[in-house]
């Protein structure tokens, strides 16, 4: 996610956001100022969570969500977590 979306509580978002809809996956502050997420979803649960990440939480300016087909889940832990590390 590009835009105002760190420093605006948007990882606590995203986690909120991903456990509502039971997602497996993490979100991570990136060093550009951007934010990444990987997520585990089905095809509606994703247009979901997509959704609301576009609208992002109070204070973000969500500019642009850029989606990428990832097909090996494999590095993706149980549940959602928020990684502290800068990716």
């Amino acid at each position: 996610m590009f835009g105002r979306v760190q420093g605006v509580g948007f990882r606590a978002f995203v986690l909120r956001q991903a456990e509502q809809l039971g997602l497996d996956g993490w979100v991570r502050n990136l060093g550009d100022g951007s934010v990444e997420s990987l997520v585990d979803a089905s095809e509606d649960a994703h247009a979901e969570f997509e959704n609301v990440l576009r609208q992002g939480p109070r204070f973000s300016d969500v500019r642009l969500v850029l989606v990428v087909d990832e097909p090996d889940n494999s590095r993706l832990p149980e549940g959602f977590t928020v990684s502290h590390d800068r990716g």
